[in-house]
């Protein structure tokens, strides 16, 4: 997975291709393709506290679907205000959840998964600590790592490089990888300057077309 995980989860909501938003999360089956695309860290099997996962996969039901996009949710509407004043997406800037809502919603979430100290001493070695997770079912594991790692990307410096592209037709959020970088990715950037070019175009004809008229 090229993004941390809440910026897969944010980029559930895209452009489909056909000047529309597409919402992978909208219904169950697609939930279920998103969550079956993670890697196998994020998307564990049935395991006891402290392993890994590799049992059985869990059922993707309308439960968790709303879990999935009640954190999303929350997310986006925080993500909005860490870009303001600047615009937010526009795929949702008509919805967005008051901003207490969403924090109290997104650190629910985290709270979810309880954590405990495990102690690791192998037979020729040191002891040490570990933290690991104290709960069984993988789906509330993976709503809280979500929201965790929220938490912690907008905790960090690193919010202050979050960004709405607002390229023609994009919807999505990104972390700028370098202080000049205006669009998500180079073919947002190319319609842009595309849109850009005919815009000024169409400006100067109309400016043409009234200095002919007087």
């Amino acid at each position: 997975m090229a993004q941390r995980p809440v910026m897969e989860l944010v980029s559930t909501i895209r452009h489909d291709g056909d000047g529309g938003v597409l919402d992978e999360l909208d219904t169950v089956d697609g939930a279920a393709r998103w969550l079956r695309r993670l890697p196998g860290d994020l998307f564990p099997g049935e395991a006891p506290a402290g392993e890994g996962g590799g049992g059985e996969e869990p059922v993707v039901d309308e439960e968790w679907r709303r879990e999935l996009v009640g954190v999303r949710r929350a997310v986006r509407s925080l993500f909005a205000r860490a870009v303001s004043p600047a615009p937010p997406s526009p795929a949702d800037a008509h919805r967005l959840m008051p901003a207490d809502e969403a924090l109290a919603a997104l650190n629910a979430a985290s709270a979810r998964e309880s954590v405990v100290p495990q102690l690791r001493w192998p037979a020729e070695g040191t002891p040490t600590a570990t933290l690991a997770s104290a709960e069984t079912d993988p789906r509330v594991r993976l709503i809280a790592l979500l929201a965790r790692d929220a938490v912690d990307f907008l905790s960090s410096p690193r919010r202050e490089q979050l960004r709405a592209c607002h390229a023609p037709r994009c919807v999505r959020y990104f972390v700028r990888s370098h202080g000049r970088q205006e669009w998500c990715t180079p073919a947002c950037g190319n319609r842009a300057r595309v849109a850009r070019h005919y815009e000024r175009a169409r400006e100067a004809a109309a400016n043409a077309a009234a200095e002919r008229a007087i």
